[in-house]
This record gives structure tokens, sequence and C-alpha cells, in this order.
């Protein structure tokens, strides 16, 4: 039986981390187990204990991931204010509402994430302190802790908004919901 190497194991995992990502951002972390995940992943589940340790492990490297993912994103963003603002449009689209298995995990599985394991937890709090601090950069690039707390609230007002647009049964209002968030977050940019 031929061995992998450990570029082929690192894309595997990471396989694993993104499909399951996905499929939490869509059904919900106890929407799926294991069989399920390992099989969207085109792999068995004898395959899954070689990189995680128990679905609570994937549950906390998948928040980890993602979170890291958007912070990085910031990079790819224009520099201070006008990259953030493309940011806030991009968070509080239609599109980013009305697809949550592609977009972040804040606002697909905030609520479930506070009834998770504590590794859950901390993966979760150091992902979204680096989310906060990428804002609090673009908010005051001289100086960023200033800009600490308006960060921190700008943060909770577009997860807060997205979960609130995403909850609606009404399309209108739920656009009327993401566009006055859109407001609201420029407002932390003057």
């Amino acid at each position: 039986m031929a061995r992998y190497g450990k570029e082929h194991k690192r894309a595997t995992r990471q396989r694993i981390l993104e499909v399951a990502g996905h499929r939490f951002k869509s059904d919900g972390i106890d929407g799926s187990g294991v069989a399920t995940l390992m099989a969207d992943a085109g792999l068995t589940n004898g395959a899954f204990y070689a990189h995680f340790s128990s679905k609570d492990d994937l549950v906390a490297n998948v928040v980890a991931d993602q979170l890291g993912a958007t912070a990085q994103s910031f990079s790819e963003l224009a520099p201070g204010r006008a990259g953030l603002e493309v940011f806030l449009r991009e968070y509080l689209s239609p599109q980013h509402r009305d697809d949550p298995g592609a977009g972040c995990p804040s606002a697909a599985l905030l609520d479930e994430i506070g009834r998770c394991t504590a590794a859950t937890k901390e993966a979760y709090t150091e992902g979204a302190r680096s989310i906060v601090d990428e804002i609090a950069a673009r908010l005051a690039p001289e100086d960023p802790r200033s800009a600490y707390g308006k960060a921190l609230g700008l943060y909770a007002l577009i997860v807060g908004t997205l979960q609130l647009s995403r909850a609606l049964s009404d399309p209108e209002f739920a656009d009327e919901v993401l566009e006055q968030g859109i407001e609201n977050a420029l407002v932390f940019l003057r």
C-alpha cells in the first residue's frame, strides 16, 4: 500500500476543513455527521481520524481556519478606510446573506459556537480578535489600539445585521436591514 506524503495529507486536511466549513455554515454544526462530511469530501470515515480526534476537534479547526481566512482577506483590500468600505459592502450584501455556506462563520454559526467546546470558543475568540485588529488597523493605521472599541462595535454591528437579515421572511425588509446596516457601518468610517 502506497503512503502519501505530507503535502497530500495537508491538502486532504484542508479539503475536509473547507467541505465541513461549507456544510456547517449551510446546515449548522449538528446538521451533519462525520460520515456526511467525509462523503462530501470524497473520503472514507476512517480517513477522518488521520486528521482530527473528534467532530469537536474538527469544529474548532474549521472555526480557526474560516476566521483566519477572513482576517487574511483584509490583505487583499485597498489600504485604509477605502478597503474597509469595500469589505463592509460585500459583507452586508444580498449575495453574502443568501449564500451562508460560502460566507462568514460568525453570522452563520455564532449562536452554535456559544454552545460548543472550550476549544471551539477559544478558536473563535482568537479569530474574532484578529478580524477586529484588522478593522482597527484600517480605522487608525497610525494607532490601531485607539480604534479598537470602534472596530469591535463595527464588527458586532455587521455580524448582527447579517444574522437579522437572514432570519427575515420578507425579502424587502431583509434588504432594508442590509441597506441600513451599511449606512450605520459607514458612520464608523467617518
